[in-house]
């Protein structure tokens, strides 16, 4: 992951801001940064978002394409991530680094939605064992500063919000062969539920205390993180610890506390943005990608 190699003496101002629930950008610990969120940035795609978050700047396609449900699972869709680590938001995504970060925030991701009911799969079934609607999530890394996980679950659930179905008709003739006809009225859709896609809330421990939304300074002085995914909720689904260091119980529990807290209101900010830009329908002033 990106990182910044910081003096002892930097490493322990921001050591001592924190203790004192004083970071360097004056924030306190369990406050983000300010997220931009923008829908329907990419032209080709059934739906997409971009998010910065600070300087993290993280876009997401989802392209919907009929494909064959899985044999275990005969009646339901399902979604496909591929994360890309663009060597021009950071150096070390180069080479190896970029494809090994970019595989383990793709298995990331399958853990969060392989837990039952983040998204209705089932929605995606339009005729059992036979055709399905797959979801190819791509995720793209523009700039890392700090915090990617939680930058990216905002980005995924703005895209996934925006994704938009073409409604299917499944046409049997006389002997009994089906033909698919999809509707080419571009507002006659399905509209995924998003309502309980978790979003990653990163919990940074930095000297006794821990901070959300760390930038890169502040990873730089946190031996170990807690990724926990939050609904709308409150509800934990899932649970990742990363870094060298060790956490003890104790702090593993208020993190968790922290989390919860943090994802519930980090969740209302965004489905406010959301449904705002959505209201404006058409007349909203688009930035768009290059913008």
């Amino acid at each position: 992951m990106a990182s910044v190699v910081l003096s002892e003496a930097e490493k322990l101002y921001i050591v001592h801001g924190v203790q004192e629930d004083l970071r360097v950008d004056g924030r306190g610990c369990e406050d983000y940064r300010c997220a931009e969120v923008e829908t329907d940035v990419v032209s080709n795609t059934s739906g997409s978002a971009r998010v910065k978050l600070g300087h993290t700047d993280i876009l997401v396609g989802v392209k919907a394409e009929m494909g064959t449900p899985k044999l275990e699972k005969p009646d339901e869709g399902f979604l496909e991530f591929f994360v890309d680590c663009s060597a021009n938001a950071t150096p070390e995504f180069e080479g190896r680094g970029g494809e090994e970060l970019g595989t383990e925030i793709a298995n990331t991701l399958y853990r969060i939605f392989s837990s039952e009911g983040s998204v209705d799969l089932k929605s995606l079934c339009i005729n059992p064992r036979e055709h399905c609607w797959v979801l190819y999530v791509d995720v793209l890394l523009l700039e890392c500063g700090g915090n990617l996980f939680d930058a990216i679950s905002i980005a995924v659930k703005a895209a996934l919000f925006n994704t938009r179905i073409p409604k299917v008709r499944v046409l049997e003739d006389e002997e009994g062969s089906k033909e698919i006809e999809l509707s080419d009225d571009p507002y006659d859709c399905i509209r995924l539920n998003v309502d309980d896609v978790p979003c990653i809330v990163t919990l940074s421990k930095i000297g006794y205390r821990h901070v959300v939304d760390a930038t890169l300074q502040e990873e730089a002085c946190s031996l170990a993180s807690l990724l926990i995914s939050v609904t709308s909720k409150g509800a934990l689904t899932c649970m990742k610890k990363v870094g060298k260091g060790s956490l003890d119980p104790e702090s593993i529990f208020e993190m968790m506390e922290t989390g919860k807290r943090v994802g519930k209101s980090l969740h209302a900010s965004l489905q406010k943005i959301l449904d705002e830009e959505e209201s404006l329908g058409t007349t909203r002033q688009k930035v768009g990608f290059l913008g």
